[in-house]
């Protein structure tokens, strides 16, 4: 089991993946689709995960890990409740591109491909977002940031945070 997740987690993991897994031909041919379904539905492919496409498959479940690892398309962690791309593309490049990274990493305390410990930002690196003109740009939760510079990330940490639930209103208890 992932450090981070309960039994229930995992027992809900398995149910989803062996609910996928009635619905394809056990052949090894599937095993790319299944990971690539896997990784839609569940956000990453988690180890709970793989022993069970392990098991359907009847292969080794070093063989999925290895398949998972290699392809930059899988995920082995949960992604964050909020997504952060930094493009890095040609343009993003030269534009200062690498400098937003590393501001998002000093301001979420994580590096690029990893989750905040609250699973509340997942941090990215893309090679192209398609808007070259409004160099360097970032995806937060797929809305395009243009022209970014890194004081930038600052109010766009602080627009999620006015976006969260008011604690006490929740439950109708105004502040």
């Amino acid at each position: 089991m992932d450090k981070n997740r309960s039994n229930s987690e995992d027992e809900q993991i398995k149910k989803t993946t062996n609910s996928f897994l009635q619905k394809i031909s056990p052949s090894k041919e599937n095993l790319i689709p299944i990971l690539q379904a896997l990784q839609t539905g569940l956000g990453y492919i988690p180890q709970a995960a793989m022993k069970e496409v392990a098991s359907f498959l009847g292969i080794p479940s070093g063989e999925i890990f290895g398949v998972v690892t290699f392809y930059n398309q899988f995920r082995l962690i949960p992604p964050g409740k909020h997504s952060i791309k930094v493009c890095l593309g040609t343009a993003c490049h030269v534009k200062g591109g690498n400098i937003i990274l590393e501001e998002w990493e000093r301001r979420l305390s994580i590096k690029e491909g990893e989750v905040t410990d609250d699973r509340e930002f997942s941090l990215d690196r893309v090679a192209c977002v398609g808007c070259c003109a409004l160099a360097p740009v970032v995806l937060a939760d797929d809305e395009v940031h243009g022209n970014m510079s890194p004081s930038a990330v600052n109010g766009i940490l602080l627009n999620f945070d006015l976006k969260k639930p008011k604690e006490g209103k929740a439950n109708g208890n105004e502040k």
